[in-house]
C-alpha cells in the first residue's frame, strides 16, 4: 500500500510546485428507496446508510488530500421514494449542475438515469446492481461500475472450487429473479473453468425454516448425487442460512451462504484494510459491507482522477478513469482499475465466511495475458458491450 500512497503524495507535491489552481467539485448520490419483499423468517434489516456511509468515508479521504491543493469536494444526496417519478428529479439535478452521479438503485432506474444524463455528459457510478447485462448487452458508455458483477463473484468461487479440486458440484436455486441471475452466473463460471454442476434443485418451500429446517433440508437434499460442494443461489437471504449442517450428507456450502464471494466484508483486514475498517466503524458505527466499499471506491477513484489530472470536466475524468494508467489503492492487495470495454472496476474478490476471509481471488495459478484480475468476470474477447471504445486494456 505504501507505493500508491507515495505516488499520490508525489503527484500532489508536483502540482503544488507548479502552482495549480484550486478546484471545486460536486458529487451527487441518487438512491431509490426499495421496500424489501417479505421473506420467510426475520433478518437483521440492512442499514439505512448502506453505500452512503462508504461514500461519506471516501469524501472524507479525498477532502483530506484535497486540502493540500485547496480543492473542495461536496456530496449531495437525493432520495427517491418507491412511488417517485425519476425523470423530474433527475432533470432538476442535471439542470443544477450534477455531472458525477453515484447511483444506488435497481437496473431500470440506473438505465433511465443514464439515458437522461447522456446529453449533459454526466458520468454515473453504479454502486449496487451486479447484473451482467449492465456490463454486456445493456451497457452504457456513461456508466462505470464499482460493485462486482455476478460473473466476477461466480468466477471467484469457481477458481476456489477448482483449486480445492471440488469438481463434483450441486446447485440449489431460490425462486426469485435475482436467484436465477446468480444461478446462471454460477453455471457459466463453472463451465468456464471446466467444472460441471451434476445436479440442480429448485427451492420451493414456503414454510418457516426456523421450525422445520432440521427435518425438511435433509429430506430435500437426500436425492442429490455425490458432490464435493453445494452451491446455493439465494440472494435475498431467504433460506440459504438453514442449509449448512442440515444437508443429508455433510458438505461445504458456497454462494449466497457459507463461503461467499463478496465485493468486500467486515472481515477483510489485510493490506491495510484493518485501518479502513476502523475509520469506517468510527464514521458509521458498524461493519463495512460490499455496497459501502463500492461507494468508497467510486468517490476515491474520482478524487484520484481529479488530483492527477487537475480537471473537473466529466469527460476528462471518465477518460482518466478508463486509462490504462489509472490505479487506485483499494486495500485488497492489488490496485483497482476500470475495464475500458465495459466500465467495470477490476478488483480482487474476497471469499468469506461470517467471521473470516477464506481466500481472495484471483487465486495463484490463474493467469492472464494482461491482468490476472481479468480472469474474474467478462474479459475483452467475449464482451457483448458495444458502447465503449475498444481502447487499451
Amino acid at each position: 500500500m505504501r507505493r500508491p500512497v507515495a505516488a499520490a503524495l508525489a503527484a500532489v507535491l508536483a502540482q503544488l510546485a507548479t502552482g495549480a489552481a484550486a478546484l471545486d467539485l460536486r458529487i451527487d448520490l441518487v438512491e431509490r428507496v426499495v421496500i424489501p419483499p417479505p421473506i420467510l423468517s426475520n433478518l437483521i434489516a440492512p442499514p439505512d446508510d448502506l453505500a452512503h456511509a462508504g461514500a461519506e468515508l471516501g469524501l472524507a479521504d479525498i477532502s483530506a488530500t484535497g486540502r493540500f491543493m485547496g480543492d473542495a469536494f461536496t456530496l449531495t444526496q437525493t432520495q427517491l421514494a418507491p412511488e417517485d417519478d425519476l425523470r423530474p428529479r433527475v432533470e432538476a439535478l442535471l439542470a443544477d449542475g450534477a455531472r458525477l452521479i453515484l447511483v444506488k438503485a435497481p437496473a431500470e432506474d440506473l438505465l433511465a438515469l443514464s439515458d437522461l444524463a447522456t446529453p449533459s455528459g454526466a458520468v454515473i457510478f453504479n454502486l449496487t446492481d451486479p447484473g451482467d447485462d449492465l456490463r454486456g448487452s445493456e451497457c452504457r458508455a456513461n456508466i462505470l461500475h464499482t460493485t462486482p458483477s455476478l460473473a466476477m463473484r461466480a468466477d471467484a468461487l469457481a477458481q476456489f472450487a477448482l483449486k480445492k479440486r471440488w469438481t463434483r458440484l450441486a446447485l440449489l436455486e431460490g425462486p426469485n429473479p435475482e436467484d436465477a441471475a446468480f444461478a446462471e452466473a454460477l453455471r457459466a463460471a463453472m463451465s468456464k473453468f471446466g467444472l460441471t454442476i451434476a445436479a440442480e434443485k429448485a427451492w420451493s418451500f414456503d414454510a418457516d425454516m426456523r421450525r422445520v429446517a432440521s427435518e425438511e433440508v435433509p429430506a430435500f437434499t437426500q436425492d442429490l448425487p455425490e458432490h464435493d460442494l453445494l452451491l446455493v443461489a439465494d440472494e435475498r437471504g431467504d433460506f440459504a442460512r438453514y442449509i449448512p449442517y442440515n444437508t443429508w450428507v455433510p458438505r461445504p456450502v458456497a454462494g449466497s451462504e457459507g463461503i461467499m464471494p463478496l465485493g468486500f466484508s467486515g472481515v477483510v483486514e489485510n493490506w491495510g484494510a484493518a485501518q479502513l475498517q476502523q475509520r469506517f466503524r468510527d464514521l458509521a458505527g458498524r461493519e463495512m459491507q460490499a455496497a459501502d466499499f463500492a461507494g468508497w471506491a467510486a468517490i476515491s477513484a474520482i478524487g484520484e482522477a481529479v488530483t492527477r489530472s487537475r480537471n473537473t470536466d466529466p469527460a476528462a475524468l471518465r477518460d482518466a478513469l478508463l486509462s490504462d494508467q489509472f490505479r487506485l489503492a483499494g486495500f485488497l492487495g492489488t490496485p483497482l482499475s476500470f475495464r475500458a470495454w465495459d466500465g467495470q472496476m477490476r478488483q480482487p474478490v474476497p471469499l468469506v465466511t461470517e467471521r473470516a476471509v477464506v481466500v481472495t481471488a484471483p487465486l495463484e495459478g490463474f493467469l492472464h495475458e494482461f491482468s490476472e484480475l481479468d480472469t474474474l468476470g467478462q474479459d475483452r474477447p467475449g464482451t457483448t458491450c458495444t458502447a465503449f471504445e475498444r481502447g487499451p486494456a
